[in-house]
């Protein structure tokens, strides 16, 4: 069997979080490389050398990285698909803390890389309604609404249950004209795809400034265009030009984002909702989803609906 060599790269501070970050993904098999112990192993050894090259010292300098191996497979790059996913979250929650968090993988060009990504992600149903389908991708026609889809290698493809669980909460209570905002767009899949269902309009945001690009360009290819469609980029808790930009009034705010993001937002939600409006989030691990729950009770939001699956929680609030 062939296998995929994988690296996180980060810091002696980052090992044990990434380490139970993997574990989450049910990654437990792992090899890892601490700067610390490279230069215990340096002190300890004298006996064995009287020079060291530099240029192996600036190489190991503030580097510590952990090795995985998924099969070459469907599965193997499913499961690589998902923790690139998961890891991009993370990388936010915890800013510049546990150095570059930066994924690679072993003697696979980045093409080769991209190529076999592709093949891999299909048309998908989601819910009752949705068809969600990769660019690359020919479907014949389709009674279900057909969202076309090119998130390149930075967001997510609608295949991770996170974005499931968001997409069948939000198809429900789409009915037409409804206003829509959505906190942590990535590639913009949840505010297109609730254009396409009949919202009147979507404002689309993210603290990643990649989303401009590719949110944009997936609205395009869906037929939407800025009439109807904003993103922005900027986070809302602390961006007053953005929070003027956004207003409120919003039948819907989606944030499929992470549990300590979701717990943030959590008090700004009433303002931005409209009488009624409808506050769907997702992207909560089992571990955290009655901690979150409260925190959006203490908020003063009412949970309507709860959906789950593989692991991970979304609360339809109101």
């Amino acid at each position: 069997m062939k296998w995929l060599e994988i690296h996180i790269d980060t810091n002696h501070a980052g090992l044990d979080a990434v380490e139970a970050f993997l574990s989450v993904h049910d990654i437990d098999n792992v090899v890892i490389d601490d700067e610390g112990e490279f230069h215990d192993f340096l002190e300890n050894n004298h006996q064995y050398w009287d020079y060291v090259d530099g240029d192996l010292l600036k190489q190991e300098a503030g580097k510590s990285r952990i090795t995985f191996y998924l099969p070459d497979d469907e599965d193997g790059f499913a499961r690589l698909a998902a923790v690139r996913l998961a890891l991009s979250a993370f990388k936010k929650e915890h800013e510049g803390a546990y150095g570059s968090l930066l994924m690679t993988l072993a003697n696979l060009e980045d093409a080769d890389w991209e190529n076999n990504w592709k093949q891999f992600y299909k048309p998908m149903k989601i819910g009752q309604r949705l068809l969600v389908v990769p660019e690359w991708e020919q479907v014949e026609e389709s009674k279900r609404v057909k969202l076309i889809l090119n998130p390149g290698l930075t967001f997510g493809t609608g295949s991770h249950a996170t974005t499931q669980l968001c997409l069948t909460a939000l198809e429900k209570q789409i009915h037409g004209g409804e206003t829509v905002l959505d906190l942590g767009c990535g590639s913009g899949i949840l505010s297109i795809a609730a254009l396409k269902l009949g919202a009147a309009t979507a404002f689309a945001c993210d603290i990643d400034d990649k989303c401009l690009d590719v949110a944009y360009e997936n609205a395009a290819l869906n037929g939407v265009g800025k009439d109807t469609y904003t993103v922005a980029c900027g986070d809302i808790l602390s961006n007053e030009d953005l929070q003027k930009q956004i207003g409120s009034g919003y039948d819907i705010i989606l944030a499929n984002i992470v549990a300590d993001v979701i717990i943030g937002l959590s008090p700004a939600v009433r303002a931005l909702l409209s009488p009624g409006g409808l506050f769907i989030c997702s992207g909560i691990i089992d571990t955290r989803a009655e901690e979150v729950a409260q925190k959006l009770r203490e908020a003063g939001l009412t949970i309507r609906d709860t959906h789950s699956a593989d692991g991970w929680f979304c609360y339809v609030c109101q």
